[in-house]
């Protein structure tokens, strides 16, 4: 690799590393990251500012850090519209998908989805934009985010802990015995299924036509 290709290398993993980190990085971190010198950063910084020059996302870069940023000639259009996001009522759908990740704790869209027999992704956006509820990564399953209510959200709640919520012991519990009921019956009609499309079946059903 020449030194022309290895600078447009160091540019591209720089723009994916900052990308993923979502906010700044140090040079130094940055460069142990990528596995170059500090003057190939350099230089391969330059070359992903001007890769960007003509995109909504811009190269903000000091002394020591460096960091990716709206760009100034997107900035008005993406303020005016989480003004509008946030701007919004939550609505019913909000208030039940929060009473979900209040009462059931951290869980998944589909999760989510199943138990109230939708789909919830623009909901989930408009409360993670309220800061309503977060996004980390899924332990138990690196494809999906698990998602759950802010420290912000108690406090406007007047609570502590979730455990203070009203009939806390009560709703889990219920929601609980949904879950494993539910669990029970899409056995169960898995098993009746699996039977009906038995060999023996389908030669019963053969037989009879």
């Amino acid at each position: 690799m020449n030194s022309q290709q290895q600078i447009s290398d160091v540019a591209t993993k720089a723009g994916a590393f900052l990308f993923a980190e979502g906010g700044v990085l140090s040079l130094r971190k940055l460069a142990q990251l990528i596995g170059c010198s500090q003057a190939e950063l350099v230089a391969g910084l330059q070359q992903l500012r001007d890769r960007l020059s003509q995109s909504g996302v811009s190269l903000i870069r000091t002394d020591t850090e460096a960091g990716l940023s709206v760009s100034p000639e997107a900035a008005d259009s993406v303020e005016a519209a989480y003004e509008r996001e946030l701007g919004r009522e939550i609505g019913d759908a909000g208030l039940e998908v929060l009473a979900i990740l209040l009462y059931r704790g951290p869980s998944t869209r589909a999760e989510i989805d199943y138990i109230r027999g939708v789909n919830t992704s623009s909901t989930l956006r408009t409360l993670l934009a309220r800061g309503l509820a977060v996004r980390e990564n899924n332990p138990k399953d690196a494809r999906e985010y698990l998602y759950r209510c802010t420290v912000e959200l108690l406090a406007h709640l007047g609570v502590t802990d979730v455990s203070k919520l009203p009939e806390y012991a009560k709703i889990t519990s219920e929601l609980a015995s949904f879950e494993t009921a539910q669990k029970s019956l899409k056995t169960e009609h898995g098993d009746l299924d699996d039977t009906r499309n038995s060999p023996a079946q389908r030669e019963g059903t053969a037989a009879e036509n």
